[in-house]
């Protein structure tokens, strides 16, 4: 018998850790009411904490999952924390094509490709791009003149502002090669690191 997505959903959490505290996190400090979420997979978990979310991946494993569309709206229906009415879709493409959407507040970027590139285009000025720097994405952002350091995300799912100046410093002060970046997807090894930092994109 085919899995349920609930039940898939859950599984998936179970292997890569709930990131609803750090949705919840960045949501309730930025007044965040519309994000979009490429390489989304199946992390449902932002429409627990954002009205309205955009999901972005053409993996089939995603479409299938999002073609249970009326047992996920109902599923976030029920587990919400806020009082609106939850709005979910889904776009079964790759994210670096041309999207039919207006501009959002957050992007969320978790472990897939350069989203923050590829998408900041469809991000508010003054909006803010949450991302990790598995694949170099916090790299780019960091040093991309659209977008500013504002902040990094604790262990604990604590905002931080302080001392953002010893981030994305490499041992002996060696230059970033950002072309290295881009050919293996991967960030670097810097000094001082975070799980996820926050940048907002310049008016």
């Amino acid at each position: 018998m085919e899995k349920g997505f609930l039940e898939e959903y859950q599984e998936y959490i179970r292997k890569t850790g709930d990131r609803k505290a750090l949705y919840k996190a960045v949501a309730k400090e930025y007044g965040v009411q519309k994000a979009i979420y490429p390489g989304s997979f199946i992390d449902i978990s932002p429409s627990l904490v954002i009205p309205e979310v955009t999901y972005i991946d053409n993996f089939k494993g995603a479409i299938r999952f999002f073609k249970q569309m009326d047992g996920i709206q109902d599923y976030i229906e029920q587990h919400k924390e806020y009082p609106e009415a939850c709005k979910i879709s889904f776009i079964g493409q790759d994210y670096t094509e041309p999207l039919e959407i207006g501009q959002v507040d957050l992007i969320i970027s978790q472990y897939a490709g350069f989203v923050g590139q590829e998408t900041k285009q469809y991000l508010k000025p003054g909006g803010i791009l949450l991302c990790n720097d598995s694949h170099g994405d916090a790299t780019l952002a960091r040093f991309d003149d659209d977008f500013e350091l504002i902040g990094i995300v604790s262990d604990n799912d604590n905002i931080e502002r302080d001392n953002l100046e010893e981030y994305f410093k490499l041992p002996k002060e060696k230059p970033v090669d950002f072309a290295l970046v881009k050919e293996k997807m991967k960030g670097l090894k810097y000094s001082v690191a975070a799980e996820n930092y926050l940048f907002r994109k310049k008016p």
